[in-house]
């Protein structure tokens, strides 16, 4: 069974961080925000992962956004951002990716990522649906948002 859980913010998990590094494109990587904010065991950390013995195999960034800054669920409500998922290369399609996805779903609250290159069909396999825009909030990106069961989408 993959087991989810937060990363500590220190300098071994910036060492797993490296390992990303070096497979994933530049614009997935959280080496760098690790290192900006590094603060030693810093248990509040955004980052998840899941380990394979002691191998960082995936891992994802997961901040909570509260409604004021909501510019895509209507009404306005708290939600999840979930960032700069990754999986190394040799445990892709074993459901690691789908496991943290799984994780983040089971707050409860409306997500919202931002597909990378070749990404959109497995967030479609995982419920997420494209938001819609007008001109006026067009915030010059391509936003995915998964639901909750309950939780009523309404149009923009």
């Amino acid at each position: 069974m993959m087991k989810v859980e937060r990363l500590l913010v220190n300098y071994k998990t910036l060492e797993e961080f490296k390992k990303f590094k070096e497979y994933g494109l530049q614009e997935l990587s959280m080496f760098e925000d690790l290192q900006a904010n590094i603060i030693e065991n810093d248990s509040d950390s955004p980052f998840y992962g899941i380990y394979y013995g002691d191998k960082l195999v995936a891992r994802m960034s997961l901040y909570r956004v509260d409604k004021r800054f909501d510019h895509y669920f209507e009404p306005p409500q708290d939600f999840l951002e979930l960032w700069k998922l990754e999986v190394l290369p040799e445990y892709q399609k074993k459901g690691y990716g789908r496991a943290l996805v799984q994780f983040a779903k089971s707050f409860g609250l409306p997500i919202k990522t931002n597909p990378r290159v070749k990404s959109a069909p497995f967030w479609e396999k995982m419920g997420f649906v494209s938001v819609t825009y007008d001109m006026k909030r067009d915030r010059g990106e391509n936003p995915l948002v998964w639901y909750p069961e309950g939780v009523v989408e309404q149009n923009r």
